[in-house]
């Protein structure tokens, strides 16, 4: 947004040190802090729950405490000292012994059910888009507005058209990022710079594709932009939504807390904290040290998208910026560190944590002490079967906020965590759950990452002239390391039923797919495809989707944006994402299906008042049952496949009322 301006236990200890060591993720494995403690198994059954505070009233003591110390460290202390230059990167390691019993990933490659048509992390947790499905109607949100198109009897047809943002404002500075369906309501999530806060706004859809405002709330919170990640995830009616919120200094922190107030046309907002001092967390290394920087409230807010009026609450965690969240269907994991804190140097390494916020009402929340930092969602993964979270990380990393997440540096190992292992914070996870993978090459950028059946899987983008990149994949529970070499960079990973898919250009400016075998222990490089002069339209995980068409996925069909040059007076109402390639796949051999592209021509100047750069993208492809569409811009695209390839059968441009185009 624009002002979104392979080894022993002794090799793991090794990493540990690695880990700790470059710009100072974890605490020094000789040196952790008194209050974090490590050792067996048998000590890191942590048990019990994570602190909270009692009251509102210790809440404010604690804080004030702290902002006391705080001057007085200011009024004493020189500046902080430069950083100092990058460090060198770790040499790639053995694979580690075999931490569990192997655990059993069974994914199906299955169709999705009816309605779904969006390429989730989890099955079962949908995820903030641009575009969803209810019955034979699509909701579409593009550039603050609202669109139906229905394509019941096999069909195309606009129905209708609002604006994303309650009536009588103008949105602006508003962004409408994200939309989910809950029955017969359409929610908008959007961030709005000029009132400050997240915007949840309802809509209510007919069965004939008729849109009507219902009701806007407002949550207190700062920008939740990311350039991976997503804000919102509904599971069942539930809307579950991470915020964080900068506390500063002031003189009332309960005005950060979070809070919601439903909209009313032309009255100042009346805010209702949902949460108390009670429902504030802190692990005990934070909460003892005077030093430690605690300026974010990390809230995840649970609201029940179908109650008359929209009831929320929230759980927070009080600690450091940098963050990274995954939302699994029965918890919230938050990793928190202070790596980007320059205290973090002078101690020899950062503080990290792992927090689980379960989301059924009953459990507590929990957390434990770590080395190390995700990348984004894609680096974790909970088993619930075993027990255990996956989380993939490295000694180099920001969390996901914003463009944080894009750096590739540093050593690289995969934590597998015990559930039951997490308690109140007070222990580390043991060293001998780490285990050492082998680095990304010092020539990448854009590091990627993804959990594919027993599998992980990551590489970075970029990579020299006349050299190849490297995809490594890594077998979990101790399975075998594979360090797969390839002509093309590693820009995304997906699934394709039970195996993986590799895309990214080549040196020579096409875009390869590269699927990724994963029917052995030892993963295999698999069947390749080229696409000249071309390269993805949008970098979201939801640009892309895999229709399986057998149990394995071993068939089926890809679609995917891909970007071609487009006139500028268009561009801007086109975006990159101008085509949706399709490439069928048989017994796991790729081969062209065909291409659907937006007709520039009738791109034309809509009037946009709100949100009018398309963070999200605005391209998607979409498969319904045996039919296929391409979304780009303003127009849906159905496209049919015969005798092998797809071609164009139907066209609809659901573009609102314009401004007149002015002849050149």
């Amino acid at each position: 947004m624009a002002d979104r301006r392979i080894g022993s236990k002794g090799r793991a200890a090794a990493l540990a040190l690695a880990l700790c060591g470059g710009t100072g993720i974890a605490v020094l494995a000789g040196q952790q802090p008194a209050s974090a403690q490590s050792g067996n198994a048998g000590a890191n059954r942590a048990g019990g729950q994570l602190a909270a505070f009692k009251s509102d009233a210790e809440f404010l003591a604690f804080l004030a405490k702290r902002r006391d110390e705080r001057r007085l460290r200011m009024a004493n202390e020189p500046p902080p000292p430069p950083a100092p230059p990058p460090p060198p990167m770790a040499a790639p390691a053995p694979v580690a012994e075999s931490a569990a019993q192997a655990d059993s990933i069974v994914v199906t490659g299955s169709r999705a059910s009816s309605d779904k048509i969006t390429n989730t992390q989890e099955n079962d947790v949908d995820e903030g888009g641009i575009v969803k499905k209810r019955g034979d109607l699509l909701v579409i949100l593009r550039r603050g507005r609202l669109f139906t198109v229905s394509i019941a009897g096999g069909q195309m047809r606009p129905v209708d058209h609002i604006n994303a943002f309650p009536p009588g404002i103008t949105g602006g500075g508003d962004w409408y990022d994200e939309m989910l369906i809950s029955g017969d309501r359409v929610i908008v999530i959007g961030y709005s710079y000029a009132r400050g806060g997240t915007e949840v706004n309802r809509f209510r859809l007919s069965p004939d594709g008729r849109l009507r405002f219902e009701d806007a709330y407002h949550l207190k919170s700062n920008d939740y932009y990311s350039s991976r990640n997503y804000a919102s995830r509904l599971i069942g009616n539930r809307l579950v939504y991470y915020t964080p919120l900068y506390l500063g200094w002031g003189n009332d922190p309960f005005a950060q807390f979070p809070a919601v107030s439903r909209w009313q046309q032309g009255m100042k907002p009346k805010f209702r904290r949902v949460a108390r001092a009670r429902d504030v967390h802190i692990v005990p290394a934070l909460r003892d040290e005077e030093e430690a920087e605690l300026d974010t409230l990390h809230s995840v807010m649970d609201c029940n998208l179908t109650a008359p009026v929209m009831d929320c609450k929230a759980t927070a965690v009080l600690g450091p910026a940098s963050r990274t969240f995954y939302v699994s269907p029965s918890a919230v994991y938050l990793w928190v560190g202070d790596a980007r804190h320059w205290r973090a140097r002078q101690r020899g390494g950062a503080r990290s944590w792992l927090y689980r916020l379960p989301l059924d009402g009953i459990e507590k929340p929990s957390a434990i002490g770590a080395y190390g930092q995700p990348t984004d969602q894609f680096s974790f993964r909970e088993n619930r079967q075993a027990g255990l979270i996956d989380v993939l990380v490295r000694n180099d990393g920001g969390g996901d906020a914003m463009w944080n997440n894009e750096s590739v540096n540093g050593a690289v190992a995969l934590l597998s965590v015990p559930i039951r292992w997490m308690g109140d914070g007070s222990h580390m996870v043991s060293r001998a759950r780490y285990r050492d993978l082998p680095p990304v090459s010092s020539n990448s950028w854009n590091f990627q990452n993804r959990f594919v059946g027993n599998h992980i899987l990551y590489g970075g983008h970029g990579y020299q002239r006349g050299q190849f990149s490297t995809l490594v994949a890594a077998g979990l529970r101790g399975g075998p390391v594979s360090e797969i070499q390839l002509s093309h960079a590693v820009e995304r990973i997906d699934q394709l039923g039970q195996d993986g898919v590799v895309i990214g250009n080549n040196s020579r400016g096409a875009l390869v797919f590269t699927a990724v075998d994963l029917r052995r222990p030892m993963a295999q490089r698999g069947n390749s495809f080229t696409f000249p002069n071309a390269q993805q339209g949008e970098n979201r995980s939801q640009a892309f989707f895999y229709r399986s068409d057998t149990p394995s996925g071993s068939s089926g069909l890809l679609g995917l944006p891909i970007a071609r040059q487009v006139e500028s007076q268009y561009a801007r109402f086109l975006g990159s994402g101008s085509s949706i390639l399709f490439i069928k796949r048989q017994n796991r051999l790729f081969d062209m299906a065909g291409r659907l592209d937006a007709d520039e021509r009738r791109a034309a100047d809509d009037a946009c008042v709100a949100s009018c750069v398309d963070w999200y993208g605005n391209a998607r492809p979409i498969f319904i049952g045996d039919r296929v569409f391409a979304l780009m811009g303003y127009e849906l695209v159905e496209g049919r496949m015969t005798n092998g390839s797809i071609h164009e059968v139907a066209r609809a441009n659901f573009a609102p009322p314009g401004r007149p185009r002015v002849p050149r």
